[in-house]
């Protein structure tokens, strides 16, 4: 096994941390902005996608400070397009997601072959990422 990068491993750490950070309020955002006819459903969604996003932020930082990490209080940027068509919330939510899988995927190649434990991490939060890409994708394909 090669030797782990301590420093590129917990600078991504923090990146995912504050990525996941701003999908709880990315997420929160959008269950508060649905509107129409379908609207319980989209909010419940977007509710489950907030508390998820808190379950991999609270899981990345506890890896963090495992070793020896400090997590930051910020969050990434995020974007308002006050464009809140169900359409729109979904567009954005698809790139929020897709971000995310990269970002998981480079964790992947960083600690690849040199802990078991962060490679299956990273692959677990790989496979939920392109769930969640599938999911929405297929939420928008009323919208075609």
């Amino acid at each position: 096994m090669k030797s782990l990068n301590h420093e590129k491993t917990i600078d991504l750490l923090k990146t995912l941390m504050e990525f996941e950070l701003a999908g709880v309020v990315r997420y929160t955002h959008y269950s508060l902005m649905v509107t129409g006819p379908n609207r319980i459903p989209i909010v419940d969604f977007f509710k489950m996608q907030a508390n998820e996003s808190l379950t991999h932020a609270q899981q990345v930082g506890e890896i963090l400070t495992g070793l020896e990490g400090h997590p930051s209080l910020k969050i990434a940027p995020i974007e308002e397009t006050y464009k809140h068509a169900v359409k729109d919330i979904l567009e954005e939510s698809l790139a929020h997601e897709k971000k995310a899988l990269e970002l998981y995927k480079e964790l992947l190649d960083t600690v690849e072959d040199a802990s078991v434990y962060l490679e299956e991490f990273a692959r677990t939060m790989i496979g939920t990422e392109e769930l969640h890409n599938i999911e929405i994708k297929k939420m928008l394909r009323d919208f075609s």
